[in-house]
């Protein structure tokens, strides 16, 4: 299946991508982190990167795209995919659609190239209290943390490892009120776009992540029939 995963920052995307993509055996692609990736690596692309991300601004399309096209033409997407992260807007809907259809997919009914769109709903107060509340460890031992819902016994430290926690700085309130602005502008319309392909569906995902996750394979196990 060829699936793309939309909503706000702070949605959940990247939790459910990993879950749905266990779920169907397809590979997640997932933009944030390969530009996070290429961040804490301090390639060109990840200082070119960082700099947008810092100001919550969007990277630019050519560098996505471009990461992207790589991507999905690798041996082990042929057969699906997960998206996350990517499109961002419609010129980048477009501009899958013309990437699949170089890599030999044929559109479904509808002149569809993806088979379903999750769209994650939340509320935007939401979303701030999720990522403004997000602390990291310093260590690379991939902890995280969360001042309300999942805080750390030792304080401003990882209670797992003993490193130090600190919030990313795309995760400070006014950047993700900046986030939102972007993607209610640039984002959103994308919404628009799939719905008319008929291949959107619209996923609550406020609550339990259990219960969000359920939501999605129902989802896309509609999407297979």
């Amino acid at each position: 299946m060829r699936i793309v995963l939309v909503g706000p920052p702070g949605a959940g995307k990247g939790t459910q991508a990993s879950f749905i993509a266990s779920h169907l055996g397809v590979p997640k692609i997932s933009t944030g982190d390969i530009f996070r990736a290429n961040i804490s690596q301090g390639t060109p692309l990840g200082v070119k990167a960082k700099e947008y991300l810092d100001a919550g601004q969007l990277v630019p399309d050519e560098l996505t795209i471009d990461i992207v096209r790589d991507r999905l033409g690798q041996a082990d997407a042929a057969g699906g995919f997960l998206l996350d992260g990517f499109p961002r807007n419609v010129a980048q809907a477009e501009e899958l659609d013309k990437i699949l259809a170089d890599n030999g997919v044929s559109p479904s009914a509808g002149k569809a190239y993806l088979d379903v769109v999750l769209d994650l709903e939340v509320d935007n107060d939401e979303v701030i209290k999720r990522i403004s509340g997000r602390r990291l460890c310093r260590n690379d031992s991939g902890h995280i943390f969360h001042v309300d819902y999942s805080p750390s016994k030792a304080g401003d430290k990882c209670d797992i490892c003993g490193g130090e926690l600190y919030q990313r700085s795309d995760d400070a309130e006014d950047v993700v009120r900046t986030r939102l602005e972007v993607y209610a502008a640039e984002t959103a319309p994308i919404i628009d776009y799939y719905r008319e392909q008929g291949v959107l569906t619209t996923i609550n995902a406020t609550g339990e992540v259990d219960v969000i996750t359920e939501r999605a394979f129902a989802a896309v196990d509609a999407a297979r029939g």
